[in-house]
């Protein structure tokens, strides 16, 4: 762990390179931040990238909801990713659960054009199964922004796991 003060002593180059990982292969994000360190707490970063992330661009959005690897997924993701599905056993499905991940999968993207995305920590396989089923009938626009609130606990998770405020404050 960080704290938040040698997180805002930090370069921009450390700064992005400490909190690069935190939005799925999104640096983009730790760098807008940067512009408005010093922070005061871990939840005032967390707000920021928030807030860069709800001001980008459409497309930018978007490529950041894609950059999120599909559940359940047997290709290589980020280790961040890695062990958040482990730790909710994605990672030892049996045959027939993969079949209906993957299927739910691709009818997700196939809808939406961007993976599914659930913050996972806390929650069982059978909840995700659930949360899929739920979401899939959706509008796109609810979904776009159910992605958002996905990310922002994913993330917020991430956050918190890194950096200690010395508040007790989680993002």
């Amino acid at each position: 762990m960080i704290t938040i003060n040698e997180l805002n002593a930090m370069s921009e180059e450390r700064f992005i390179d400490a909190l690069k990982d935190v939005f799925e292969h999104s640096p983009w994000v730790a760098e807008t931040a940067y512009k408005s360190a010093p922070f005061a707490s871990t939840e005032a970063l967390h707000r920021t990238m928030m807030d860069a992330v709800r001001g980008a661009a459409e497309e930018t959005v978007l490529a950041l909801f894609r950059a999120h690897p599909d559940l359940a997924t047997r290709l290589a993701i980020s280790e961040l990713s890695t062990a958040e599905q482990q730790g909710v056993g994605l990672d030892r499905l049996t045959p027939e659960e993969f079949e209906t991940f993957s299927t739910l999968n691709r009818e997700y993207v196939n809808k939406f054009g961007f993976p599914f995305l659930f913050a996972v920590r806390g929650k069982t396989k059978d909840d995700i199964l659930v949360a899929m089923r739920r979401r899939i009938p959706r509008t796109f626009a609810e979904e776009r922004e159910q992605a958002l609130l996905e990310i922002e606990r994913i993330t917020g998770f991430r956050l918190r796991d890194l950096i200690d405020d010395g508040a007790g404050a989680a993002p």
